[in-house]
């Protein structure tokens, strides 16, 4: 298999994500998901997935699309790259199993269509607080939450590059 098609088959739609799902619960892997926009990747978002993959065996991530990452409000220039490329950079990454993008505000239905065994997020957010808590709790599932790098931010290289 070529190197470009390994890595953009890690990016699953409805269909294959179901169907990697019941091989992956069959075989009582640990799931775990996260989510984000992903912009312009740095040694934040490396510390960030890499931690998350620890926490288990699959780590499945939602990347926010195009749309639904300019409804976050984070400016109008944002995503700086385009879902196709921050899907295809986070699936290269050699710990993550699996990217779907998500066109919804949030990764609720997503989170409810997996059901991980481990939900993580940054840990600027309570664990009660995250989006999907209720789906992985109600079947006895854990809330992990993660530092941050301090110093990595896309929004911190936004402004070092308008600065020029």
């Amino acid at each position: 298999m070529n190197n470009l098609l390994s890595i953009t088959d890690k990016i699953l739609n409805d269909k294959s994500l179901g169907d990697k799902l019941k091989i992956w619960k069959l075989s009582n892997s640990t799931i775990v998901f996260t989510n984000g926009v992903f912009d312009l990747l740095h040694l934040g978002h490396i510390d960030y997935l890499s931690k998350a993959k620890d926490e288990g065996d699959i780590l499945i991530v939602g990347v926010n699309s195009d749309l639904s990452a300019r409804r976050l409000g984070k400016g109008d220039l944002r995503p700086i790259t385009d879902e196709k490329s921050r899907s295809t950079i986070i699936a290269s990454l050699q710990f993550v199993d699996a990217v779907v993008l998500f066109d919804e505000d949030t990764p609720y239905e997503l989170i409810k269509n997996i059901h991980p065994d481990i939900l993580v997020k940054g840990a600027d957010y309570r664990p009660e607080d995250i989006v999907g808590y209720d789906v992985v709790m109600a079947k006895n599932g854990t809330i992990k939450t993660i530092d941050f790098l301090p110093g990595y931010s896309t929004t911190a290289i936004e402004k070092k590059i308008k600065k020029g």
